[in-house]
């Protein structure tokens, strides 16, 4: 098939007007037209119906529109990528994390990596599965342990563990409780022991859920847990790394928490000299300094 036919026709459907499409192909109307009719001819169908207000896709057209709209989109990202591993930061970059990460700690962040490099285009997409970086589902991952797969570089950013936290107002209406027992006169909120999750904090759920639990809220995400916590509703369980955006929660059971989950960023070895993916990475690190360093000094300033 003519790769030149199909970029005019793509300029066609996607204008509605050959003259139109012309203009930004530079071409004269005639020149579009003749192209257009050699592709139907080749094709030995009609892509276009026409009309005086315009051009309107056959079905033909608009299955032959959805491939060289694919096709554009692809050509347009790794135009992008080779672009950007010798130029600026810009174009699309698709980033995978867990629901509760994402939602939680790095979209909040996000502004800042914007206000950086404006040009980006990320697509942040947030699930527990695990998508496959060598098989380009996704350029970037941070995940809740280390990657299994290969041909990926990877780095540990940091730790985290689950914890029970309340808010303020919540304890100075019902009190704070000082041991599991206690969770008998409260409501536990806690993601859905059987919903995807660390096998860190499933632990933890699990040991809560087998004191006398009085109540009990559970939800499919970190992030609605929080919502029900910061609403008064009850006892949560939730990441640690919340603490700094959220420093009206109180820690709840000091010496009761999950094991350590380690967090590492991945990306496929091809994007090694990625400007896009160096840009981010650099970025989660920075954050990650930062967030340290205010757990920091809101440890110390508990302490005194």
């Amino acid at each position: 098939m003519d790769w030149d036919k199909l970029r005019i026709f793509h300029a066609v459907a996607d204008a509605g007007s050959l003259t139109h499409a012309g203009d930004s192909l530079h071409l004269s109307q005639s020149a579009v037209s003749r192209q257009i009719r050699g592709l139907e001819e080749s094709l030995n169908t009609t892509l276009f119906h026409r009309h005086a207000r315009g051009l309107i896709l056959t079905e033909q057209g608009e299955l032959l529109f959805d491939a060289t709209r694919a096709m554009a989109k692809r050509l347009e990202t790794a135009t992008a990528r080779i672009r950007d591993s010798e130029e600026e930061v810009f174009g699309e970059l698709r980033v995978t994390t867990a629901v509760g990460f994402g939602t939680l700690w790095l979209a909040p962040r996000l502004p800042k990596l914007y206000e950086k490099y404006p040009d980006l285009k990320i697509d942040l997409m947030l699930e527990e599965r695990v998508l496959d970086l060598p098989m380009r589902e996704a350029d970037v991952a941070v995940r809740m342990k280390e990657p299994s797969q290969a041909d990926l570089i990877r780095k540990k950013l940091m730790s985290i563990r689950m914890r029970c936290y309340a808010s303020a107002d919540y304890i100075a209406r019902y009190g704070k409780p000082e041991s599991l027992d206690d969770l008998s006169t409260h409501r536990l909120i806690c993601q859905t022991p059987a919903a995807p999750q660390v096998a860190a904090g499933a632990s933890l759920v699990n040991q809560l859920m087998s004191s006398d639990v009085r109540s009990t809220l559970t939800v499919n995400n970190y992030f609605g847990v929080l919502q029900a916590v910061i609403h008064n509703l009850g006892i949560g369980v939730l990441p640690d790394y919340i603490v700094e955006d959220f420093p009206t929660l109180e820690r709840i059971f000091p010496d009761i928490e999950s094991g350590e989950v380690p967090v590492f960023l991945a990306f496929p070895e091809e994007l090694r000299h990625s400007k896009r993916v160096a840009a981010f990475r650099d970025f989660v690190q920075d954050e990650i300094m930062a967030h340290r360093r205010t757990i920091r000094e809101l440890r110390d300033r508990d302490a005194d």
